[in-house]
């Protein structure tokens, strides 16, 4: 058996492992998105033949996990998507946006070169609307811990992983003549005791494992100083300065937890009387998608639901879908909240957002979770004192905030707590998605704790598992 790793290595974005077993059978694990300004290209390349590939199995919905699905239907692909029902759910309003998206840029890039004159073939979508649709016809779900056969060598198990809805690791367990395998994938490891989902479930014990890296040289700061500090940064920004809280958030699961957090803030008195706008059409589809999906909700939520039937919406909380509404906020010198994605500030409509209050000394901008270093978000948490928006380059005038306790991704202790239960089992323990200057720190803490061969394997490399 044979892993190549097709994205997420050394870097945290296209998360895609190809498992080659022994009678050729190919199985894909995640098929994401390559995400930042300089990806384009590789993008659009396989480190395989996509007719080739068997089967996929998705972690979950995320682009940078799921993103290519629909290139990889349109390039050849004929198989199943295994993944859990809530993931299925997600993954078709996130693809179908990530297409428009495409086709938007792709009009755009053609309608700039024909009035300049260029000279040049025009830009083809990366994928369609109609590419994202038909892929999703090829998926298959399961229930957390629900072994499932996709191979007559192989049987696959989710288990929660506490990340997004319905997020979860996977156990693949692979019968080689008469030796049984068992290879293990994290895929992006959730946090204990966040708001909303279930704490992370540790996997079953594997003799191969794929973990991530994306914390794995910090932790995160504690939850109730979180809590504080969100409210505080909230009462500095809207109160005493009057001016505008921008939260650049991922539409699936980020934004969901700040607004979760808000009304609970809410409900208790604590939020000062202003206005509250998630600004992102998919944000809302993506709330939907988790009222219909409880079974994934902790037994806090539960609880709670039980006092509040509408945990993502309360006085003052406007959700904006028309891109009209979402313009007038930039008219309006009202203090006020807007969350809206994406997440790294490389897309969406949060980009307006900040290319209209960076230069306001009275708003703050909040970021709350990792940022690839070359977008906008990571830019902005690296400090940079002016930036570029839509050609025009801004001075950061006002505040920047970081609050990585929103992250979804478990800091260096809290994965190592989800994995530790591994130690004696893993005989081949492979390292990714984790940015290249992570990797070392991660691979040293794993060695002090009694992990053995452990590999960081580069971009397109294939490795033996014997």
């Amino acid at each position: 058996m044979k892993i190549r790793f097709c994205g997420a290595a050394k870097e945290v974005t296209g998360s895609s492992h190809m498992i080659i077993l022994d009678d050729g059978f190919k199985i894909l694990l995640d098929c994401g998105m390559f995400q930042g300004d300089n990806n384009e290209e590789l993008n659009r390349q396989w480190f395989f033949k996509p007719q080739e590939i068997d089967a996929v199995v998705l972690s979950h919905a995320h682009i940078d996990h799921c993103g290519r699905l629909p290139k990889l239907g349109r390039d050849g692909f004929e198989g199943n998507i295994y993944s859990t029902h809530a993931t299925r759910d997600l993954a078709a309003i996130m693809l179908m946006d990530s297409a428009k998206i495409q086709e938007n840029d792709a009009e755009y890039e053609n309608k700039k070169n024909a009035k300049y004159g260029a000279q040049s073939a025009p830009i083809q979508p990366l994928y369609t609307i109609k590419d994202a649709g038909r892929i999703m016809r090829n998926f298959i779900n399961f229930s957390y811990n629900r072994w499932f056969r996709i191979h007559d060598s192989v049987e696959v198990l989710f288990r929660d992983s506490g990340h997004i809805l319905g997020s979860g690791s996977i156990t693949l367990r692979i019968k080689e003549g008469k030796k049984v395998i068992m290879l293990g994938f994290t895929a992006d490891i959730g946090r204990p005791d966040r708001p909303i989902l279930k704490d992370p479930e540790p996997m079953l014990p594997v003799d191969i494992l794929i973990t991530e890296s994306t914390y794995g040289d910090r932790l995160h700061e504690g939850n109730p100083n979180a809590d504080d500090r969100f409210l505080s940064i909230i009462r500095e920004t809207c109160v005493e300065n009057k001016g505008k809280l921008i939260i650049p958030a991922f539409s699936v699961g980020r934004t969901q937890e700040i607004v979760y957090m808000l009304d609970q803030a809410a409900n208790k008195n604590q939020l000062p009387r202003i206005n509250v706008y998630v600004d992102s059409p998919l944000a809302v589809n993506a709330t939907n998608v988790f009222q219909d999906h409880p079974e994934c909700f902790d037994a806090e939520l539960h609880e709670y639901m039980l006092f509040d039937k509408d945990p993502f919406g309360f006085n003052g909380l406007t959700y904006v879908k028309s891109v009209e509404e979402s313009k007038s906020l930039n008219n309006n010198s009202n203090p006020c909240i807007i969350i809206s994605s994406s997440g790294m500030a490389n897309a969406g409509r949060v980009r307006h957002h900040l290319a209209n209050n960076i230069e306001d000394p009275k708003s703050t901008i909040l970021i709350v979770g990792y940022c690839a270093p070359m977008t906008p978000g990571g830019m902005l948490r690296n400090g940079v004192k002016s930036i570029k928006l839509f050609g025009d380059v801004k001075q950061v005038l006002a505040k920047v905030e970081v609050m990585d306790s929103f992250s979804a991704h478990g800091d260096q202790n809290e994965m190592y707590n989800y994995l530790k239960n591994q130690t004696q089992s893993v005989e081949k323990l492979f390292l990714v998605h984790g940015d290249e200057k992570v990797m070392p720190i991660w691979k040293g803490f794993l060695n002090e704790k009694g992990f053995a061969n452990i590999t960081v394997p580069s971009l397109g490399q294939e490795l033996d598992t014997q």
